[in-house]
């Protein structure tokens, strides 16, 4: 199953700004007025790459083969069974083997720590007159509220990593030991009738592998950007 993992307000604002960038870059072309408007085309083209590459890029994905992490310039890519240890400070960060990535989403601010604590305590309803009145929750609203007390979205997606990684870990280990079962098996009929074969066969090893390329995309938004800056500076 694939999961993908993104910041709302982010997403928000990108798209907020990508369809005034498009209005803008109309208006450019009908009241193109030389040096002017190229110098306007400019800054126009680097904001635009820059809200690509912060807002609308950044990402984390669960796929069936490992977790993907977009930042706004790089693409790191961890399969299951190589994922480490997964931490969350303000930011999510993954390990494996002697490298790291961190995520540029989910972040958990300050402000977001102080809701999911005051969410880990006890309602207070003041009383009113005689009489005091408690909130009534269903089992489904108090399960919700006990699985979130505490917990920022961070937290939550660090946890998704950390169970897939580990479930991942487990099948491996279990399908290992069969094919270890069968190759033992094996060996013992190649030794019984003189031969050496399937001596060594499927030891499930894992790929070592925190991978960490540049982003094509990202390359891409900034060389178009660059475009009306060169053209700029020669009109």
């Amino acid at each position: 199953m694939k999961q993908v993992f993104r910041s709302t307000f982010a997403m928000i604002v990108g798209w907020v700004w990508m369809a005034f960038a498009a209005f803008s870059a109309v208006d450019l072309i009908v009241r193109y007025s030389g040096r002017t408007s190229m110098v306007a085309a400019a800054v126009l083209g680097v904001l635009t790459a820059l809200v690509f590459v912060t807002c609308l890029r950044p990402a984390v994905i669960l796929s069936e083969e490992g977790v993907r992490v977009r930042n706004p310039l790089r693409n790191a890519f961890v399969p299951w069974r190589d994922v480490d240890e997964v931490t969350v400070s303000h930011s999510i960060t993954i390990t494996s083997g002697g490298g790291s990535v961190r995520c540029w989403v989910p972040q958990a601010s300050a402000r977001e720590r102080a809701a999911a604590a005051r969410r880990g305590r006890p309602a207070s309803v003041p009383s009113r007159g005689r009489f005091r009145t408690e909130p009534v929750r269903s089992k489904g609203e108090q399960a919700a509220a006990e699985a979130l007390a505490g917990r920022t979205h961070a937290d939550w997606v660090a946890e998704q990593i950390t169970e897939r990684a580990e479930a991942a870990r487990r099948a491996a280990s279990m399908t290992g030991a069969a094919k270890a079962t069968g190759a033992s098996g094996v060996a013992g009929a190649s030794e019984a009738s003189g031969g050496e074969s399937g001596a060594g066969a499927g030891t499930g090893a894992g790929t070592g592998a925190l991978k960490v390329t540049w982003a094509p995309d990202a390359l891409v938004a900034f060389a178009v950007a660059a475009l009306p800056v060169v053209a700029a500076f020669l009109v």
